[in-house]
């Protein structure tokens, strides 16, 4: 690979293997698809993976990925029965569930159901096939790969994902879980799903991301989303990464609101030995609303990084971010949070929180807030804290004769459990409080 000036790294694999897969990916016959696919490649070629030299990558360090000849996952081979996956719905295996293995729809692992009326859903390379122009107004328009070097690659080689379209007045009340499942294959893979959800007007749904990984090779998740709320719309969004120990998760998401419509979105980091989710909102309408909320977890060498920027162009908008981790060992955690108030977008209302619990003395958090407002009647505030454990609150947990490891353990989980009190929905709370238990090692 090639070192270039601008701090970007070139990756001739990945432009070997566009070159390879370039007719055969879906939509390969439509111009319209393959100028985007082919632009996307084009900012690859020119940006590269990208360095610490690159100031929103500078605590965040490829290098490792770079070391990795990745390949395109083979078609599924069956080895997988739905009894094996996961969910965080009902555990008895009901709920809405759509199954993606390293990046491709498995309809044999999936149960979707009858859907509320006006409301579709179908993968992403089955809806190229059943209507190649029907994406070109949306696919890509929300999503711009210039200067975004991971989004780009995605572009190019996406190949699979969702297409989830809510017609006006729609409710889906009941959560569509989406699982990725990754480290499947036998060799390393790469491979970039693509989301695209659209909310039309006073329509409503509520929408899991769910990434685990199965076996103990290294692989690539580079998933990217775009989705538009129309006036009035609400998407509640839930994102549980917990992907392998030898996995790589790269994920860009962008969100356009329009007058009045709402984004809830929470994000929960657990598992890959390198993640980054990176998250773009733009409020386009006026009395738009955004709460933009995570956790992270990270032990031994983990590296968990959460870059977010909210823009808020027009009046009477708000926001609010909060991020709380829990660092051990010598994991590392990036919260890089900038929120822009454009000229114009008077009465904006901004909040922004970043907190860290440090549980060793080698564990890092490199945190990053940011206002940049260019309007006079504002309401904005940030910050960030970063600490270990209240010794007070530790000391009256122990003289009420709770051991020590335990009396941690509920201290944390009191902590985390303000920011899932986040979460959009409800239903879910008891399944992610188990998670951190289970990261904790408690009941």
């Amino acid at each position: 690979m090639t070192v270039m000036s601008n701090g970007t790294t070139g990756a001739t694999d990945f432009d070997a293997m566009f070159a390879e897969r370039r007719a055969n990916l879906p939509g390969a016959g439509q111009p319209w698809l393959t100028a985007l696919r082919d632009f996307g490649m084009d900012q690859f070629r020119r940006q590269g993976l990208p360095t610490t030299k690159v100031e929103a990558w500078k605590y965040t360090n490829l290098r490792p990925l770079q070391k990795i000849a990745f390949a395109a996952p083979s078609p599924f081979d069956g080895s997988l029965q739905p009894g094996q996956l996961p969910s965080l719905l009902a555990q008895d295996g009901g709920g809405r569930q759509l199954v993606l293995v390293e990046g491709r729809f498995c309809p044999e692992l999936s149960r979707i159901g009858d859907l509320p009326a006006g409301v579709s859903l179908e993968p992403l390379a089955e809806a190229i096939r059943r209507d190649p122009g029907g994406l070109q107004a949306y696919l890509g328009r929300i999503a711009h790969p210039v200067g975004q070097p991971l989004l780009a690659l995605n572009t190019a080689l996406m190949e699979d994902g969702l297409v989830l379209r809510v017609g006006r007045g729609a409710v889906l009340n009941e959560p569509l879980e989406v699982l990725f499942v990754g480290g499947v294959s036998p060799q390393a893979v790469a491979y970039h799903p693509r989301l695209l959800v659209m909310l039309e007007a006073d329509s409503r749904a509520a929408l899991v991301e769910h990434h685990v990984g199965l076996g103990d090779n290294a692989y690539f998740a580079n998933t990217a989303s775009e989705i538009r709320l129309a006036e009035g719309a609400r998407l509640d969004h839930l994102k549980v990464q917990s992907e392998s120990p030898k996995g790589y998760h790269l994920a860009t998401s962008h969100v356009w609101l329009d007058r009045q419509a709402t984004f809830v979105s929470f994000a929960l980091s657990l598992g890959a030995q390198l993640s980054r989710n990176e998250q773009h909102v733009r409020l386009e309408g006026e009395g738009a609303r955004c709460r933009l909320n995570g956790a992270y977890l990270m032990r031994g060498r983990q590296h968990c990084d959460n870059t977010t920027l909210i823009e808020h162009l027009k009046p009477d908008t708000s926001c609010r971010e909060v991020f709380k981790g829990v660092l051990d060992d010598h994991s590392r955690a990036v919260f890089q949070g900038r929120i822009v108030v454009h000229r114009g977008a008077q009465q904006t209302d901004g909040h922004q929180l970043n907190k860290t619990l440090l549980l060793s003395n080698t564990a890092e958090i490199d945190t990053k807030p940011e206002l940049e407002i260019y309007a006079d009647d504002v309401k904005c505030s940030h910050g960030a804290t970063v600490g270990d454990i209240d010794e007070e609150a530790l000391f009256y947990l122990r003289s009420r004769g709770i051991p020590e490891k335990q009396a941690r353990s509920l201290l944390v989980q009191a902590f985390l459990g303000e920011a899932i009190d986040e979460v959009g929905i409800p239903a879910l709370h008891e399944a992610l409080l188990s998670r951190v238990a289970d990261w904790l090692g408690t009941d």
